[in-house]
C-alpha cells in the first residue's frame, strides 16, 4: 500500500520552494501525494495562484479557502478559526500518514494544531530559524514542537531545533529544496526577461519585494515611504512585487502602485511574477531591495547583492550578499550605492551558500527518500524531550 504525504500549500512563495519535493513524492511508486491548496492561493488581489498549480501538472486533493482579506489582526485571527474548523475536516477525509508544511505563516497553525490532535506525523521544512521582526518567530517555533520529523535548511537550524528539545535522530540539515530550482532550470538572457516583463532594464535595475514587519505596529506605510524615496533617489530602475497578505501589506501595496504609476517607465509592479520569472530576476537584474527571506536562501546561489531592509530577518543567517540597513532612506541609498559597486560584486564569485550544503540540487530528492523511509510508529507521536547538555555556567 502507498504511504500518503500530504502536503499543505499556502501562498506562492511557499508552493515554489515545495515544487521539486512535489515532483519527487508524485514520481514514487510508493508514495500517494496529497496536495491542498488554502490561504493565499485562493485570493484573486494575489493572482488565484492556484491556477499555476493546476498548470502544472498537479491534482489538488482539497481547497480551503480560509483568508479573510480584511488586511488587520482581526481578520487573521478570524481566518485561523475558519482555518483549524476546515482542516479538521480535510485531514479525516484525506486520512494521510505525513502531513508536510514548510515555513511560518500564521495559516500554518490551523493547519498543523488538527494534525497534532488527530495524531497524524508532521514534517517541518526550514524550522530553526530566526527573524526576530516578525510573529513568524513565534509560529516557526511552535510548529518545531508540534512536528515529529525536520528539515531544517542549514545545521545551525538544525542546533536550535535540537536545543529545544527535539530528537537528533528526527532532525536531517539536507538545505533549502527551493535551491533544487536553481540547479534545473534554463535561465532566460536579460534581453529575454525584458520581452516577458513588458519593461526596460536598461540601467542598473532592483527586484523590490517588501513585506510588513509584524510584530510592529502600524509601521508599515512609512518604512516602504522610504524605500521608495531610497529607490528614487539612487536613480535606479526596479521590479516591484506585492507585499503578502499579513496586517498592513495592503498599505504596502497600494503606496507601491500609486509610486509606479506615477513613473511608469522606471518603476513596474507585478502582482505574481511566479517562481520562475522571480528566479530569472534574481540571476539578471543588478540588486535585490526589501525583507523577503529570498535574499537570504535563493540570491547568494546566483550572486546577488541584497540590501536587506529592517528587522524582519533579524537573527537568520546570511551570505557577504546581503548588506543590512535601517529603514531610514539616506541608510538605504548608501547600501544600495554599495551593493552596485564593483569592488562589492567581485567578493561575491567565490562566495558559498549557507542553506547549499551540497550544491547538487537534490535537497527535495533526500527529503522525499526520508520520508518514504522513516517508521511511522507511536515514537514519532509520543515524542520525548531531548535533554542538550549544557558545560559551564552563565
Amino acid at each position: 500500500m502507498k504511504r500518503k504525504i500530504c502536503v499543505v500549500t499556502t501562498s506562492r512563495a511557499d508552493y515554489g520552494l515545495l515544487f521539486w519535493l512535489l515532483r519527487e513524492i508524485q514520481d514514487d511508486p510508493a508514495l500517494q501525494l496529497q496536495i491542498v491548496a488554502t490561504g493565499m492561493h485562493l485570493a484573486p488581489e494575489f493572482g488565484f495562484t492556484v491556477k499555476e498549480i493546476e498548470r502544472d501538472g498537479f491534482i489538488i486533493d482539497k481547497k480551503v479557502d480560509m483568508l479573510l482579506s480584511t488586511g488587520d489582526e482581526k481578520g487573521t485571527i478570524k481566518s485561523i478559526g475558519v482555518g483549524l474548523i476546515s482542516f479538521a475536516e480535510v485531514f479525516q477525509d484525506l486520512s494521510p500518514e505525513i502531513v508536510v508544511l514548510l515555513g511560518d505563516r500564521y495559516e500554518l497553525m490551523t493547519i498543523a494544531i488538527p494534525a497534532l490532535i488527530l495524531k497524524i506525523p508532521i514534517a517541518h521544512l526550514h524550522g530553526g530559524e530566526t527573524s526576530q521582526g516578525a510573529i513568524d518567530e513565534a509560529i516557526r517555533h511552535s510548529i518545531t514542537k508540534m512536528a515529529a520529523i525536520h528539515f531544517p535548511a542549514t545545521v545551525e537550524y538544525g542546533r536550535r531545533i535540537i536545543q529545544m528539545g527535539e530528537d537528533p535522530n528526527r532532525v536531517f540539515p539536507f538545505g533549502a529544496p527551493g535551491l533544487d530550482h536553481i540547479y534545473r532550470k534554463r535561465f532566460r538572457t536579460r534581453l529575454e526577461l525584458e520581452s516577458l516583463l513588458d519593461f526596460p532594464l536598461g540601467g542598473p535595475t532592483a527586484l523590490v519585494t517588501y513585506h510588513p514587519v509584524t510584530l510592529e505596529k502600524n509601521s508599515a506605510g512609512q518604512q516602504i515611504e522610504n524605500i521608495l524615496t531610497a529607490v528614487r533617489r539612487a536613480g535606479i530602475r526596479a521590479v516591484f512585487t506585492k507585499s503578502n497578505a499579513d496586517p498592513q501589506g495592503h498599505v504596502i501595496n497600494e503606496k507601491i502602485k500609486d509610486f509606479c504609476d506615477s513613473f511608469p517607465t522606471r518603476y513596474k509592479l507585478f502582482e505574481n511574477l511566479g517562481t520562475d520569472l522571480y528566479l530569472d530576476c534574481l540571476k539578471n537584474l543588478d540588486l535585490m531591495i526589501g525583507n523577503s527571506s529570498s535574499g537570504l536562501v535563493e540570491a547568494p546561489s546566483l550572486r546577488m547583492p541584497v540590501v536587506n531592509v529592517g528587522d524582519r530577518q533579524k537573527g537568520r543567517t546570511k551570505a557577504e550578499n546581503v548588506l543590512d540597513a535601517g529603514y531610514a532612506a539616506e541608510e538605504i541609498v548608501r547600501e544600495i550605492g554599495k551593493a552596485l559597486s564593483l569592488e562589492f560584486k567581485d567578493r561575491l564569485r567565490i562566495m558559498k551558500n549557507p542553506y547549499d550544503p551540497f550544491e547538487d540540487g537534490k535537497v527535495s530528492l533526500r527529503i522525499k527518500e526520508k520520508l518514504k523511509e522513516i517508521p511511522i510508529d507511536e515514537r514519532l507521536i509520543k515524542k520525548r524531550f531531548h535533554d542538550v547538555s549544557f558545560s559551564g555556567k552563565k
